[in-house]
């Protein structure tokens, strides 16, 4: 899965889409945000997260955080972020590389708000050396994304 999924992804439903390979790593927002020359908050981080017995993904700009409060309004319960096994066991994507494209098996996909405060954001591709650049509305429709308020304003 990973990388190769991502790329079969948007070879099917955006070929006007690249994924974008680096050397550098970008497992992580700084790494991310260094590697494809972009700020941190820029870069759209993809969290794994189980809510009861519900698995869910929730992409945000790169440098907004949980906010637990909005997370169990929006959602019903507390989050809690799944396991390093978990994560590549049900997405299909190692831990820095996890996005909502290309997955193993259908998951519901968030967009947080915060990534509305740009034109074009960095998710992952599938590993820890790839992403694409893309608009935050066409992530959310290629994704079948509902729009949600999760997370505290990202910082500068």
């Amino acid at each position: 899965m990973s990388i190769a999924s991502v790329k079969a992804f948007f070879a099917e439903k955006a070929p006007d889409i690249a994924v974008i390979e680096s050397s550098l790593s970008s497992a992580t927002v700084p790494l991310a945000a260094e590697a494809y020359g972009v700020e941190p908050a820029r870069i759209a981080k993809t969290l794994s997260l189980r809510i009861g017995e519900r698995v869910i993904l929730v992409v945000a700009a790169g440098t907004s955080r949980m906010d637990n409060r909005k997370m169990k309004a929006a959602f019903g319960g507390k989050p809690k972020m799944l396991g390093l096994e978990e994560v590549a066991e049900i997405t299909g994507h190692e831990v820095g590389g996890v996005c909502p494209f290309g997955l193993k098996a259908p998951l519901p996909v968030y967009c947080d708000i915060s990534l509305r405060a740009f034109d074009i954001v960095v998710p992952a591709a599938g590993s820890t050396h790839s992403a694409v650049k893309i608009t935050p509305a066409r992530m959310a429709e290629l994704t079948a994304a509902e729009w949600v308020d999760v997370c505290e304003a990202p910082k500068p």
